[in-house]
């Protein structure tokens, strides 16, 4: 039976790519950030960069932000973060390398500001203007992944394990986030699923 420490080890043993799934606070990005430290502290060549998917939409939104990069700063001083909203496959393409280790955090905003890019400017502007389709910028994402260089940690939420939403907006977001989930599921060589802070290997080694 592996001890402490070497299960913790081969808990953090890099995939190729790996999709990290959970609810919300289900240590998802702790795993995913244990993982970079794992990844850099094995060798001097090593990096690992950060592509964060959330924009400051509001308040509450801004203070989450700031306490991601406090705890960052405090807990993995060597991961360079880089802020992506949209242009996710192009940035996986410009960052990823052989000795680089790419985390995208998250992929459930990054279909949020995929599937709401913008305001339609009537009233207070604010009304969210809901792209027809996010397939070409899924199937961009797949092919960025099969091209990467360098290993992938890719962080997502499962929000399709609760009662079905009543809003056909909501309902319509849940579909497309399942889709995109099976979609990187397929994409990824290990898939792992966060309960409670503690990760079940779904899918690889």
């Amino acid at each position: 039976m592996l001890d402490n420490q070497a299960r913790s080890d081969e808990l953090l043993r890099l995939a190729r790519s790996e999709l990290i799934l959970g609810g919300q606070k289900s240590g998802k990005s702790r795993r995913a950030e244990a993982v970079a430290r794992h990844w850099m502290a094995a060798s001097d060549g090593h990096r690992a960069v950060l592509l964060a998917t959330a924009t400051a939409s509001d308040a509450e939104m801004s203070a989450r932000i700031l306490r991601h990069q406090q705890d960052r700063a405090l807990h993995s001083p060597g991961l360079q973060c880089v802020e992506v909203p949209l242009a996710l496959p192009e940035a996986i393409g410009r960052y990823s390398a052989v000795g680089t280790l790419v985390i995208v955090d998250c992929l459930t905003l990054w279909l949020t500001n995929s599937l709401w890019p913008g305001t339609d400017g009537a009233g207070d502007g604010q009304r969210p203007v809901i792209a027809a389709d996010a397939a070409p910028r899924v199937t961009a994402l797949q092919q960025a992944i099969g091209a990467a260089p360098g290993p992938l940690v890719l962080v997502g939420n499962e929000i399709g394990l609760g009662v079905i939403p009543m809003g056909p907006a909501v309902r319509a977001f849940v579909d497309a986030l399942g889709q995109l989930n099976q979609a990187m599921a397929q994409a990824c060589d290990r898939v792992t699923f966060m309960v409670a802070g503690l990760p079940l290997r779904v899918k690889g080694d």
